[in-house]
């Protein structure tokens, strides 16, 4: 029977989303959302106004585990039904005419809406003496709480009666409050902040429609950068109050990025303003609200980090789906290559423009064989299927526009572009609206492209190999060599021909990389000698397998502006020359590294397990080590932290404590690590016995992956 009513509830969810679609139109909505760290929970109220395009008996939101107080249409109590998943407004509308829709709810979001740094120990609790006007959240190691969202796809209505379906766009304003003076960044133009009821309120003003799941804010504390784009743009870079000697590195290029899309696709950035914040544990590299990307902290890096992984396609990729993505938005997802797609080829675009050909034709190529390597595998997709891989609709997609380019010329390409998006500004499309629209540019038919790059699962590898060596001097180089190299005799192969002949760093890179061990000893000391970073390291990398470099050459990489040749010199050194490991741990002491802190996790390992070395400090070192496992610190860093404690120390109960509190972490990636590693200790029964004795200090939350195990047994 209850397999009868779920059905039933389904299709009747299935028909009044036709209905919604087809017979009304919500056109603007003002929220204003009240929120509670201590609880993780949300106030809310939403007033939607609609017109009825035909006369309907019904209209309906998705709403998840949400409870509502009061509904009202045109202020009038209206009768509902709450599912726990959608709201049901059984009231009649006529053609025609406008309403308005008043919701006030609550709810405990359990995904969607983070709440980060707010559960506190109880020795750092508030007092209840201390007027909520005045608390101050911080967490161990004094970092602030956050709160953010994160709605990609149909998430919004978690923490926002709204709409799961893409095609429903709606301009929405909000209004967000909280106990606290942290700052509130939301889509859209700031209008004012003031006082009410306690409370400090942050109110935003957008001025077109957008889909609800671009709905979003980012509550924290921050300092806001401020610049303008050539076309007049506000541009917001915000950071963390500590992080302002890395701004410019973690920004660089924002502006240029910003100026050289507007002028690449040919249409004005649409939106007011263009905002980017930076948080904790977010789930992805970076997501693209409306106006307002929120982005992964670990990409706020110095300078010294900047070669090794920065900022600057994700940049230019989440800016790209301000066209891509939020003016014109897919249907569903079999037109999702329409957003991801492109916003992976302007994005390569962005860096060709920054860094030249040669590296924009290297990026295509080490993804083209990626995607040869999937295609291998008979992993093939097509860019229509809606469960295709990222890789495919990243990766292949921006394949399949570089092709189409090419086939059609710039100008059609550009022309074809802009007329796509001036049609469907502001609605939803697919991608047979973004064919046409490219054969009217071309002045013929699409069909032999859509078949071969959009359709098939197959991948042309050598059709887009040969459009690559046309127009890449340094790969068309590199496919010669292997050629001759496959037909050569015998081990005397003249790679010092290839070397000299080019000044791509992609390429020597490459020769480094995949013939290292067969390069003459001048080669690599030429490399090693080479004043460009990344071809350093290269060499550094390969003499991990292939040692060759003295104790000397290795020396010189601790020097390096990079995080990464600072780490793997200092472990190769601490390994070869263990009479000289005091000295080498001398020169690196205080280097944090990355924003995952690989070096200062590796040192304090080495700092530990160095005999005789400042003993004293031993302790210290493991607590610090230990402690950088907290929930406190980034996910990557307590991975980094939960690594070098099982391969070389073991876990104290603070540890393991943190990292069975892991195995319910929000991202799931870090969550899966921490289970495999829990799953791993569980075989080992002292281990076993520890973490059942800890399990009572552990919330229910925290202990439900753990009493999953116990129970099964």
């Amino acid at each position: 029977m209850k397999q009868l009513v779920l059905f039933v509830f389904l299709l009747i969810a299935l028909v009044l989303n036709a209905q919604n679609q087809d017979k009304v139109d919500f056109t603007h909505a003002q929220a204003q959302i009240t929120l509670f760290p201590e609880t993780k929970s949300i106030q809310g109220k939403v007033t939607y106004t609609l017109d009825a395009l035909k006369d309907v008996d019904s209209v309906f939101l998705d709403a998840k585990n949400m409870t509502f107080s009061a509904v009202s249409l045109n202020k009038k109590k209206a009768e509902y039904t709450n599912s726990g998943k959608v709201i049901w407004i059984y009231e009649k509308l006529k053609k025609g005419k406008s309403y308005t829709l008043s919701l006030h709810f609550s709810a405990k979001p359990m995904q969607t809406l983070y709440f980060l740094g707010f559960t506190l120990p109880d020795s750092l609790k508030i007092s209840k003496n201390i007027d909520s006007n005045t608390r101050s959240y911080e967490t161990i190691g004094g970092k602030h709480g956050q709160i953010w969202t994160q709605g990609q796809g149909k998430y919004t209505s978690h923490w926002l009666p709204s709409f799961d379906n893409m095609e429903e766009k709606v301009e929405f304003d909000l209004s967000i409050g909280l106990h606290t003076d942290y700052q509130v960044i939301a889509n859209g133009k700031f209008k004012k902040r003031y006082k009410e009821s306690g409370k400090t309120i942050w109110a935003y003003d957008m001025q077109r429609p957008m889909s609800s799941y671009l709905l979003a804010f980012a509550i924290g504390k921050y300092v806001k950068e401020e610049s303008t784009s050539a076309s007049g743009i506000p541009l917001e870079n915000y950071y963390y109050p500590k992080d302002s000697l890395k701004l410019e590195p973690t920004y660089r290029h924002t502006k240029e990025i910003f100026d050289f899309l507007e002028t690449e696709i040919g249409v004005p950035y649409p939106w007011q303003n263009y905002k980017q914040v930076p948080v904790r544990d977010f789930l992805y590299a970076g997501m693209e609200n409306t106006g307002t990307t929120i982005f992964s902290d670990q990409y706020v890096i110095d300078s010294t980090g900047f070669i090794d992984k920065n900022y600057v396609n994700v940049n230019a990729h989440e800016m790209a789906h301000q066209w891509f993505g939020n003016l014109v938005t897919e249907k569903n997802g079999e037109h999702h290559w329409l957003h991801e797609g492109f916003a992976t080829y302007y994005a390569y675009l962005a860096e060709q423009h920054l860094y030249g050909d040669d590296h924009f034709y290297w990026k295509l190529y080490k993804t083209l064989q990626r995607l040869k390597e999937q295609a291998d595998k008979g992993q093939g997709q097509s860019l229509l299927d809606p469960k295709a891989s990222s890789l495919t609709f990243y990766e292949k997609g921006a394949w399949a526009l570089f092709m189409l380019r090419n086939k059609i010329g710039d100008a059609p390409f550009k022309k074809g572009i802009k007329e796509y998006l001036k049609k469907y500004a502001f609605k939803n499309v697919t991608v047979p609206d973004f064919l046409n629209e490219m054969e009217r540019a071309y002045g013929d038919a699409l069909d032999d492209f859509e078949a071969e790059w959009l359709l098939s699962s197959e991948l042309p590898f050598e059709k887009a190999k040969k459009q690559l060596a046309q127009v890449s001097p340094s790969i068309a180089l590199l496919f010669r060599m292997e050629a001759e190299l496959g037909s050569a005799q015998g081990d005397d192969f003249d790679y010092q021909k290839y070397w000299d002949a080019t000044s791509s760093v992609h390429l020597k890179k490459r020769l480094i990389r995949d013939y290292g061990k067969s390069l003459s000893e001048g080669m690599i000391l030429k490399a090693f000698a080479s004043d460009t970073i990344p071809i350093r390291q290269a060499v550094l990398l390969a003499d991990q397998e292939n040692p060759r470099l003295d104790q000397n050459q290795l020396e010189s990489f601790l020097s390096d502006k990079s995080y990464i040749n600072k780490e793997t010199a200092l472990f190769a050194l601490w390994q070869r020359f263990p009479e000289n490991r005091k000295k080498y741990l001398d020169r690196t002491r205080g280097i944090m590294g990355l924003p995952h802190k690989n070096v200062r996790l590796l040192w304090l390992t080495l700092a530990i397990m160095t005999e005789g070395y400042e003993g004293r400090n031993t302790q210290a070192y493991f607590e610090e080590l230990s402690g950088y496992s907290d929930a406190s610190y980034n996910f990557e860093i307590r991975q980094g932290a939960f690594f070098y404690l099982k391969e070389a120390f073991g876990f104290d109960d603070q540890s393991l404590i943190n990292l069975m509190k892991a195995t319910g972490h929000h991202s799931w990636q870090f969550r899966k690590y921490a289970r495999n590693l829990v799953d791993e200790l569980w075989n080992d029964m002292e281990y076993k016995t520890r973490m059942e004795n800890l399990l009572q200090k552990l919330n229910v939350e925290e202990a439900r992956y753990l009493n999953t195990k116990v129970s099964s047994e």
